[in-house]
């Protein structure tokens, strides 16, 4: 699909996860890249090399375990993981970001960190959640993928939801979505055009879902 994602890793399970989502997605042509936000630079020289040394060794990690080295690395300087993710993705021009769940969440349950929260709260790109312990999926796949939101306002996550499908060679599922490996959904009704407001019914699907969750900036559907 030539669509750019940029995965927030830092060499942690749950990032395990966010890698896991993001090999997944490199079969639809997502072009992958990994990003490690450091909050500040360090005053004493040393301390800044060994702080950028750490950095690039668990992207390092990241990159290993997806088995191609020319992915891109970006070790960025942010005070928010978050706000700091999203001007790279801008200036990168990628249309998405993967992350894993919060580090308390529940095995197969999703539930975003506080830097995936931050762009769910009026972001303008793309947001993929992995679920728990999608790291352990050895094979895992995305064969399957449901749009559980009815409604013209989903249209642009139906629109996704069978670009994705004809890309993967994916089941587009009607329910129950609970057993899918992907479920997409819109923002809600009144968010600004090419930002993601997560209302009710979208924050419920988070809740109930125990698969991968992609969630849609408004008018703003993740095609080539």
């Amino acid at each position: 699909m030539g669509i750019k994602a940029i995965i927030s890793y830092d060499g942690t399970a749950n990032d395990d996860d966010a890698l896991a989502l993001g090999r997944m997605l490199a079969r639809a042509d997502f072009t992958l890249a990994l990003a490690y936000v450091r909050h500040s630079r360090e005053f004493d020289p040393r301390r800044e090399e060994l702080a950028q040394h750490d950095a690039e060794q668990r992207l390092a990690r990241g990159v290993s375990s997806l088995g191609d080295p020319g992915i891109t690395r970006h070790v960025v300087i942010g005070a928010s993981t978050g706000a700091r993710l999203a001007a790279l993705a801008e200036s990168e021009g990628a249309r998405v970001i993967v992350f894993g769940s919060d580090y308390r969440t529940a095995p197969r349950h999703v539930e975003p960190g506080t830097s995936a929260q931050h762009l769910l709260d009026g972001g303008s790109v793309a947001v993929a959640l992995a679920p728990a312990g999608l790291r352990t999926q050895l094979d895992g796949a995305i064969r399957s993928i449901a749009v559980p939101l009815a409604g013209p306002t989903n249209d642009v996550a139906r629109e996704t939801a069978r670009a994705l499908a004809r890309s993967l060679d994916a089941r587009l599922a009607e329910s129950p979505v609970k057993q899918v490996d992907l479920i997409v959904v819109g923002s809600q009704p009144d968010a600004p055009a090419g930002h993601i407001a997560v209302g009710g019914e979208v924050r419920s699907e988070l809740n109930n879902a125990r698969c991968s969750v992609l969630v849609l900036p408004a008018e703003a559907p993740l095609v080539p």
